[in-house]
């Protein structure tokens, strides 16, 4: 139930109204108390989405994420960087006569979280993605390998029966019940989603639910005060985090959801402030992603980062090789760039009297990529973007480019 409170503010000068509302009956935030702690924590359900609808937080859970000292997720998300493209398709891309692209098609792309018109980030990633941009502790409930081979070694035909539910009648159920903020009707739905085999239910939520729950006990044992973002259906029923915490002694409270009509300075912060530059002291290249990337260094002096928006499905990396002055720097590039039929990539003289190297490239599995290459005395930047259809097709590679440069 949303409740509308008008609340006015009068000073001898001038006058306001806030409106804000509240939704009474959500509950997804949660405060975690003890006598004997000290400090409160919070723990907060989640979804594996990156639909814009989920990322209407209650203003409490950005005051309380930009006051913890340490975030915790189910997972460390972005181990998925190095693992999996989260697209559902390539974009299609057209020629004209002179070579130049465009979009056959102006729909968004599907990706494993929702498509390109959502959020860059699903809601864990991005609340992995705020925790390192801002410098806070992190902290994984469950290791990412633990997780993949859970999945994995679940039955075939239950997963695939899963799947089909889900992506009919439940998926749209699940949302639903979410918006909501119904924990103890996402657990029903859960359970009946998982009935395919008696044992789903167990592996998948109650069995995990008591390794998080150890988890959490520790964490608060030790005096570390946390904002815990976990998925929504750990949170109700009779093998639920806020039933277990609860049954080790501490005070379970669910947090009023109450959003303002006028956002706070540190809602529009966090939803806005996205950058995190990383630079490579060997080579001197720095890098402005929209998050953390990962980081491979390689004995041969290479450098290799890539961050991805797993919402959307999109891909920047940024490669970095000592210069083999064996090469001209157009041999380089053409063995970095593989051009598609009946287009070339371009050169470009800058004004400080460098050379850079644009265009696009046609490669397996990524499909078309934008690729620019920029060199120093020393070193040469092989830096590649590519995602979904709109994203492929839009000026956000070019602005990418434009945040990687060489000291």
């Amino acid at each position: 139930m949303r409740i509308l409170i008008i609340i006015s503010f009068i000073w001898s000068f001038f006058s306001f109204a806030q409106t804000t509302y509240v939704e009474s009956d959500k509950q997804l935030l949660w405060e975690i108390t003890h006598p004997k702690l000290k400090e409160k924590s919070f723990l907060f359900g989640t979804i594996h989405s990156n639909e814009k609808r989920v990322f209407d937080l209650a203003d409490s859970v950005y005051i309380l994420m930009d006051k913890a000292k340490v975030i915790v997720l189910e997972t460390d998300v972005f181990a998925l960087f190095n693992k999996i493209d989260t697209r559902k398709g390539l974009p299609r891309t057209q020629y004209d006569n002179n070579g130049n692209s465009y979009s056959a098609s102006f729909r968004a792309s599907k990706t494993a979280y929702g498509d390109e018109n959502g959020m860059p980030q699903f809601l864990d990633a991005f609340f992995e993605e705020y925790c390192f941009n801002h410098q806070k502790q992190f902290f994984a409930l469950e290791s990412y390998d633990a997780q993949r081979s859970l999945l994995t070694n679940v039955n075939y035909s239950s997963r695939r029966l899963i799947n089909t539910s889900i992506n009919n009648f439940s998926q749209d159920k699940l949302m639903d019940l979410y918006l909501q903020g119904d924990i103890q009707g996402l657990d029903k739905l859960t359970r009946a989603t998982l009935s395919v085999d008696p044992e789903l239910y167990t592996k998948l939520i109650s069995s995990r639910n008591m390794g998080m729950v150890g988890q959490l006990d520790s964490l608060l044992r030790n005096q570390n005060s946390f904002f815990c973002a976990v998925g929504a259906a750990h949170l109700g029923g009779s093998e639920g985090l806020v039933k277990l915490l609860r049954e080790r002694g501490y005070r379970m409270r669910s947090v009023a959801w109450t959003i303002n009509e006028q956002a706070s300075k540190i809602k529009k912060q966090i939803r806005t402030e996205r950058f995190y530059p990383y630079k490579d002291v060997s080579s001197g290249i720095t890098a402005i992603f929209n998050g953390k990337p990962s980081v491979e260094k390689y004995n041969d002096g290479s450098v290799k980062m890539i961050y991805r928006e797993l919402g959307q499905g999109n891909t920047y990396v940024v490669e970095v090789f000592p210069l083999d002055t064996t090469l001209t720097l157009d041999q380089i590039a053409a063995t970095y760039i593989a051009s598609p039929p009946k287009t070339l990539f371009k050169k470009r003289f800058l004004e400080d009297g460098t050379i850079q190297f644009e265009g696009l490239s046609n490669t397996y599995p990524e499909g078309l990529n934008w690729v620019r290459i920029q060199f120093n005395p020393t070193h040469f930047a092989v830096i590649k973007v590519y995602g979904g259809n709109k994203f492929l097709h839009s000026d956000r590679p070019q602005k990418f480019f434009d945040k990687v440069w060489f000291e």
